[in-house]
């Protein structure tokens, strides 16, 4: 097969629009595929595409159908998060086991609802089979404990939910 042959094939698939064209000569013992490219289908949702940039002299107009940049909404308060914004988290010091009491016979350090200081034993960590007091480190009241009895818990883990008004 000679390059004018497959320049002619290419030709043909330009004027015919032709996606996919298989030649064989089986004399000379040649076949060839020739396949175009298929773009990807247009995408179900509008593209927006960037703003192109104006000269200097520019600055400050807006492009004929530009639409002005919005400024984000600002976020409406909630009760939740006004609630949340006097809540404190008490941190795990270090990874370990968190137990509620000394064992389980006792009652635990503290319940929700609780009022406490930054000195109070909250719980105990057991880490390396080494029991660990834990003190609160805040003072206030205990609103949620955010762990179960026995779990296993990680350095920076929010223990409690303490309310620090």
């Amino acid at each position: 097969m000679d390059l004018d042959m497959i320049e002619k094939l290419l030709e043909l698939m330009r004027e015919h629009e032709i996606v996919e064209v298989e030649y064989e000569d089986p004399e000379a013992g040649t076949r060839l595929k020739l396949k175009k490219a298929v773009p990807p289908p247009p995408p179900s949702h509008p593209v927006l595409t960037p703003a192109l940039a104006l000269p200097a002299h520019m600055e400050g107009v807006m492009p004929m159908g530009a639409l002005p940049p919005m400024a984000p909404a600002p976020a409406a308060e909630t009760p939740q998060d006004v609630e949340r914004a006097n809540l404190t988290e008490v941190p795990s010091p270090m990874v370990g086991t968190f137990y509620r009491a000394v064992s389980p016979e006792n009652d635990p350090f503290v319940e929700v609802g609780a009022v406490i200081t930054d000195e109070s034993v909250v719980c105990i960590i057991e880490a390396m089979k080494v029991m660990n007091e834990i003190k609160a480190e805040v003072a206030g009241e205990v609103v949620e404990i955010l762990v179960q009895n026995g779990e296993a818990v990680e350095f920076g883990q929010p223990l409690f939910l303490v309310r620090t008004e």
